[in-house]
């Protein structure tokens, strides 16, 4: 690997990564990145582990898909392994040979197609775990400098990751504040009340029925009132 060229295709990808407008678009330019940058990946994804489900985010090929259901259903698996044990990272060399870990998901995952995998953990949550998957067509591909690579790639990806997040979150926050104003309004103009006594028959309506307030916020500004 000419590392000289990596290391300037690393500091292109961390400004574009964090040029992302969204959460959403900053994971498909990471799994984008993976198989444009890490030698040998054909195919890349984010694998998102809510307990026991699987949830498959950015993938650039259905054999990323396919794997994570595989996963999922079997119960057994690299990502798996990852959020029980907490290991960082794996490298599965040929999925062609009997894997003594995931014995099921190894001789299935070889039977979708693929070779060779490598994952790196992106974030731990509470229950909820997430890693970068690559994965290769052909037996052998990755090497020590591939993981190399991803590892690099990962952390800037878990950064890029947390940042989009946090915008995100905050725009979510601005937009609920938003709305939750624009209620209480058009409740204090209807009902002829103040801002508090707006506010409390928001929050009453939704203790009573178990919905939440910027969800009833937002019922009271498409319908004009509180059915």
């Amino acid at each position: 690997m000419d590392w000289e060229s990596f290391a300037e295709q690393m500091a292109v990808m961390a400004r574009d990564l964090l040029a992302q407008e969204s959460v959403d678009s900053t994971l498909d330019r990471i799994t984008e990145c993976a198989v444009e940058i890490v030698e040998g990946c054909d195919a890349a994804g984010i694998l998102v582990l809510h307990g026991r489900r699987v949830e498959t985010l950015a993938p650039t090929d259905g054999l990323v898909v396919r794997s994570d259901q595989l996963q999922e259903k079997t119960g057994e698996g690299p990502c798996f392994d990852a959020a029980l044990r907490s290991e960082p990272a794996y490298r599965i060399k040929d999925l062609a040979e009997p894997q003594e870990k995931w014995p099921e998901y190894g001789r299935r995952a070889h039977e979708l197609g693929i070779g060779s995998m490598m994952g790196f953990l992106l974030y731990t949550r509470e229950e909820e775990l997430g890693s970068l998957n690559l994965y290769s067509r052909s037996t052998g591909t990755f090497t020590k400098g591939s993981e190399t690579a991803g590892w690099l790639l990962a952390s800037h990806a878990a950064v890029a990751f947390s940042s989009a997040r946090t915008a995100d979150q905050l725009q979510q926050a601005l937009s609920t504040r938003h709305t939750i104003g624009e209620a209480m309004g058009i409740l204090m103009e209807r009902l002829k009340i103040g801002e508090d006594d707006a506010f409390n028959v928001l929050r009453r309506v939704s203790q009573e029925r178990n919905i939440k307030l910027r969800d009833i916020a937002r019922q009271v500004c498409e319908s004009g009132g509180l059915d």
